[in-house]
């Protein structure tokens, strides 16, 4: 038998803060996402735009980048000025939408099912908390995600942003 001298056989997670805005102009038109991450002083940004998207899809996708760049299971602070976002996870409705085969309820299909399947994999992998921050209110990390969003989605030859079914 081995002994770890009362040191936890498990690493503590790393802290990780996520900043993370979508953008559109016109709904559906052309959009972007951007995102900050911020790590013991660390921070790395990151953008795309797509032609004929939507804001709650770049919302949404906003959230997944920022995610998926994570190289091991972390602790996640996940600030975002999208209610539709932080509702959709924090009170389980995306959960609720994949169990019902991607229904809203009998007649109604959740909207941007694929990138809810996405980041409903994502959320298994960390421990996450959302939070909900008012747009446009003088947060410094919230609007620099605005800002790389709006950039993003004014590129020129834009990407499609493809939807897929989810699996």
């Amino acid at each position: 038998m081995t002994s770890n001298n009362g040191n936890s056989p498990h690493k503590p997670l790393k802290e990780v803060t996520i900043y993370t805005d979508g953008a559109c102009s016109g709904n559906p038109g052309p959009g972007g996402y951007g995102v900050v991450l911020l790590y013991r002083g660390h921070r790395k940004e990151l953008s795309a735009g797509f032609m004929d998207t939507t804001n709650n899809r770049m919302e949404i996708l906003a959230a997944i980048k920022g995610l998926e760049i994570l190289k091991e299971k972390c602790r996640v602070t996940l600030y975002t000025d999208s209610q539709y976002l932080v509702n959709s996870i924090e009170k389980n409705w995306a959960k609720k939408w994949r169990a019902n085969g991607w229904m809203r309820d009998k007649k109604n299909p959740a909207l941007n099912a694929d990138l809810w399947a996405r980041l409903l994999k994502l959320c298994e992998l960390h421990d996450l908390k959302m939070i909900w921050v008012r747009g446009h209110a003088g947060n410094p990390e919230n609007e620099r995600c605005d800002q790389l969003a709006v950039d993003a989605a004014k590129q020129p030859s834009l990407p499609p942003d493809i939807r897929t079914e989810p699996l």
